[in-house]
């Protein structure tokens, strides 16, 4: 209790209900930590405190009552600058935006609130999600906690950095080829993609199947916690699922009555695939990522190498094909008669995703999908779940464009996005994938890797991940964000 602003969220929820904290003590060394070190790290567009110290009292009157207690009440939660607020501004990062305003919440926000979450504070993103780094005109650079010369990843880069830095327990995140899986592994935070449709999103690109919205928290049962309230059928996309099996973190009782969730993997089937094909893993990641399996097999688990026959290149021309076809020209349309306010990556995002779709049919990139899923499917047949890192490249420069690709261990590659290993998932996004913490980085800043279930399997990722954050707890380490200042 002596660091307020780091106190889990299923922790809080237990102590407002005895009475032994209040939201108010909570919201109060949550607003404090924003103080402190936001400067640092610019994780937050704005803050909402004038709102939120009010509702955290309502939520502690309700406790004192003992009545009408919803599932994250009193909790301050971080939301995506995206999910938009109603009245609030929802610029996506963009200057030329800078004065608009949301007509409506978003159904992840609307849910959160309904549920007595408290939003407190919104966080940064890169130009129109586009870039795993996040830093645009409008905002400026955001920063790792960990290492401030780093990027915490993006686009949800704002809220893995408020997260790995205490200004909030909970945080919205989305993801399209990554955008919440590298912050969380890149801050040593947690975050949830779930399968498309388990979450509602916004139209018209809540139609596009390599899009989610979801969680990140610090631990896997706070992830769990807030993708409980996120999914189900909701009026504003009914593209989202009715039913929904409960995210939860099981354990099984110990002989003093406690419950150890690493026995839950025992007797699993895990594949473990360092490369995804060929990308160019960097050793501490790798390192890492077997030092994960190696636990998992301690725990029981049977843990056995795969390989699969991808390319880094046969990716990135799969997903911009995609993007070529959907949110390349919904970024064309929403910025025309604007682009010279637009940052060069934003720019280099449409061209590519334009020559992708001069070059590529959507029927091909249809075609290329299809074969990616079955080639997934054989790779994960007979096991449970498959674990690999999150990002072959340990780390990205805080103010990287990285418009000439990226140096990956002495391999450039054409597109910096084949540094990661994330987008292979929203190809196949019915399958759900929790990121978590696999160690730390010789750079100093933490690794992840990805934890990928069947389609529509989400209780199996969630099992794994709280017995990897069990068998790993090394993520009990904070960031000295003042002493790196």
């Amino acid at each position: 209790m002596t660091e307020l602003h780091y106190l889990d969220a299923a922790t809080a929820l237990r102590l407002f209900r005895t009475r032994e904290l209040s939201p108010v003590e909570l919201m109060e060394a949550v607003i404090a930590r924003i103080e402190a070190v936001n400067g640092e790290i610019n994780a937050l567009t704005e803050t909402l405190f004038e709102e939120a110290l009010p509702a955290a009292r309502q939520a502690a009157a309700k406790y004192a009552r003992g009545r009408d207690i919803t599932p994250l009440l009193g909790l301050p939660v971080a939301a995506k600058e995206k999910h938009g607020l109603k009245g609030r501004t929802l610029s996506q990062g963009l200057m030329a935006r800078k004065d608009e305003l949301a007509a409506e919440d978003h159904p992840v926000i609307d849910r959160i609130r309904r549920a007595g979450g408290i939003i407190h504070a919104r966080t940064t993103t890169p130009e129109y999600s586009c870039a795993t780094v996040t830093h645009s005109q409008l905002w400026g650079v955001t920063r790792n906690p960990w290492n401030l010369q780093f990027s915490p990843g993006g686009s949800s880069g704002g809220s893995g950095a408020a997260l790995a830095a205490g200004l909030a327990p909970l945080a919205t995140a989305s993801d399209i080829a990554g955008s919440t899986r590298l912050p969380a592994s890149f801050t040593g935070t947690v975050g949830y993609k779930a399968p498309y449709g388990r979450i509602p999103g916004l139209a018209p690109l809540s139609a596009d199947h390599y899009r989610g919205d979801g969680p990140m928290a610090r631990t896997v049962a706070d992830t769990a916690l807030l993708a409980n309230v996120m999914a189900g059928r909701h009026p504003g996309d009914h593209t989202s699922l009715a039913d929904s099996p409960g995210m939860a973190v099981p354990g099984r009782e110990t002989p003093d009555g406690g419950t150890s969730v690493a026995e839950s993997v025992a007797g699993m089937r895990i594949a473990l695939c360092i490369r995804l094909g060929n990308y160019p893993v960097a050793p501490d990641v790798e390192a890492n990522t077997r030092a994960v399996a190696a636990a998992l097999r301690d725990a029981g688990a049977v843990i056995e190498e795969v390989g699969l026959p991808w390319t880094t290149e046969s990716i990135s021309r799969t997903m911009f094909t995609h993007f070529g076809y959907l949110l390349g020209p919904a970024m064309e349309d929403e910025t025309q008669g604007t682009t010279e306010l637009l940052a060069p990556y934003t720019r280099r995002f449409m061209a590519d995703a334009r020559r992708a779709a001069a070059e590529n049919r959507y029927l091909d990139g249809i075609r290329a999908e299809t074969r990616l899923h079955a080639e997934l499917a054989a790779a994960m047949a007979g096991f449970d779940a498959l674990i690999c890192p999150a990002s072959a490249v340990a780390a990205l420069d805080a103010d990287g464009m990285y418009l000439e690709g990226i140096d990956a261990g002495g391999l450039q590659l054409e597109h910096y996005w084949q540094g990661h290993m994330t987008a292979p998932f929203n190809i196949a996004n019915r399958c759900p994938v929790l990121a978590v913490p696999s160690g730390m980085a010789d750079c100093g800043i933490p690794t992840g890797v990805q934890i990928v279930g069947h389609p529509y399997d989400d209780a199996t990722v969630f099992t794994v991940g709280a017995a990897v954050e069990a068998l790993r707890p090394w993520a009990a380490r904070r960031p000295d964000i003042l002493a790196m200042a």
